[in-house]
C-alpha cells in the first residue's frame, strides 16, 4: 500500500494510506454493507471504512504481508485473510459475502515494507535481496531469470532507459558471483546508472518487485472477478502508482477487460462494460498530501460503478 500524509507516511510505526478521504468517499459506505479492502496494510483504509459501518456492516481485509497482522484492530465485523487479493474469490464465498457493496484496492508498497531495510525492498540499506511481500526470498527468483527476460521486465515494468546493457550486465555479474544481497545489485546498477543516479535505481528496484511478486498478474485477476462480485450499483476504487497498472485499471473499468479487448470473432462486437466509471480522468493526491509524504505524488485513483 502506498504512504499517504504525514512527515513520513507512517502512522502507528507503519504508514498512513494514500488518498484516505477520496478513496472512501469514492466507496460510498453503507452502514449495513459489506466491504473488501484488498491491501490492508497499516489498516488505514480499513478503520475508516468501519467507522463509517453499522452494527451489521462487515468488512474482508486481506493481505499476504504477515506484519500486517500486527495493525489488526479489535473489531468483530472485521474478516482478516492472510492471502493475496488475487484469491478474494474463493474466501468472499467461503464465508458467504457474496455480493458485497465495495472493493477497494491500494496498490503500492507501504512505506513500513519500504522503511524496514531487511524486508530487501529499499536501496538505503543493505539487506537480503528479498522484496517479496510474502516474504520468500527474491534473489532466488533473479538467479533464474534469462537475459532476455530480465531486459523486457526492467523494460516494461520499470522503464529502465539501458535495459538491454542492464539485463547483459547482470547475467555476467552472476556468473562470477551470487547476487544475494541489495549491496550486490547496487554495485553491478553503479557504473550503468543513468541519469539520476537515485532514481534509476528505484527503477529497477520497482521493476524487480513488480515482477518478483507478479503485481500486474494479481490485479488483472483480480478485476476479473469484480463483475461476479460486486453487486449492481457498488464500488470498486483502486489506486495505483504505475502508469502499467493504471492503464490496466482504465482499460478494465471503461471496457470490462483487463487484458487485451474481448471482441467477438464473428460480428466484431464487444460485451457490455460491467462498470462506468466515476471519473473521466484519475484522482491525484493533493499538493498538501504531496507536499508532505513525496511518495503520493503517482498516486492515481480510478473508481467505477456496477451497472
Amino acid at each position: 500500500m502506498g504512504a499517504a500524509p504525514g512527515t513520513d507516511g507512517r502512522e502507528g510505526g507503519y504508514h498512513v494510506p494514500v488518498m484516505l478521504r477520496e478513496a472512501v468517499e469514492a466507496l460510498a459506505v453503507r452502514p449495513d454493507g459489506v466491504y473488501v479492502d484488498c491491501t490492508f496494510g497499516g489498516g488505514g483504509h480499513s478503520r475508516a471504512i468501519l467507522e463509517r459501518l453499522g452494527p451489521e456492516g462487515r468488512l474482508v481485509a486481506f493481505d499476504q504481508d504477515e506484519d500486517a497482522r500486527r495493525n489488526l484492530p479489535d473489531d468483530a465485523r472485521l474478516i482478516f485473510v492472510q492471502e493475496n487479493f488475487r484469491h478474494v474469490g474463493r474466501f468472499l464465498r467461503v464465508h458467504g459475502l457474496i455480493p458485497v457493496d465495495g472493493v477497494l484496492a491500494d496498490l503500492g508498497v507501504s512505506s513500513h515494507q519500504f522503511d524496514e531495510g531487511s524486508r530487501g525492498f529499499s536501496i538505503r540499506a543493505d539487506a537480503p535481496l528479498d522484496m517479496r511481500m510474502d516474504r520468500r526470498t527474491a534473489a532466488d527468483w533473479l538467479r533464474d531469470r534469462s537475459e532476455a527476460e530480465l531486459q523486457d521486465i526492467l523494460g516494461r515494468y520499470g522503464e529502465v532507459p539501458n535495459a538491454r546493457t542492464l539485463a547483459a550486465a547482470i547475467v555476467a555479474a552472476r556468473r562470477l558471483s551470487p547476487i544475494e544481497g541489495v549491496r550486490d545489485l547496487l554495485q553491478v546498477l553503479e557504473p550503468l546508472s543513468k541519469g539520476n543516479p537515485h532514481r534509476y535505481r528505484a527503477q529497477v528496484f520497482q521493476a524487480l518487485r513488480m515482477a518478483v511478486n507478479d503485481e500486474t498478474g494479481a490485479l488483472e485477476e483480480l478485476l476479473s472477478q469484480m463483475p461476479g462480485l460486486i453487486r449492481r450499483g457498488g464500488r470498486l476504487v483502486v489506486i495505483t502508482f504505475h502508469s502499467l497498472e493504471d492503464r490496466i485499471v482504465k482499460r478494465f473499468m471503461r471496457g470490462g477487460s483487463a487484458g487485451d479487448d474481448k471482441v467477438d470473432v464473428l460480428y466484431g462486437t464487444r460485451p457490455e462494460a460491467p462498470f462506468e466509471p466515476l471519473y473521466r480522468k484519475p484522482l491525484e493526491a493533493t499538493e498538501g498530501e504531496t507536499r508532505m509524504n513525496p511518495r503520493s505524488r503517482s498516486a492515481r485513483l480510478r473508481a467505477a460503478v456496477r451497472t
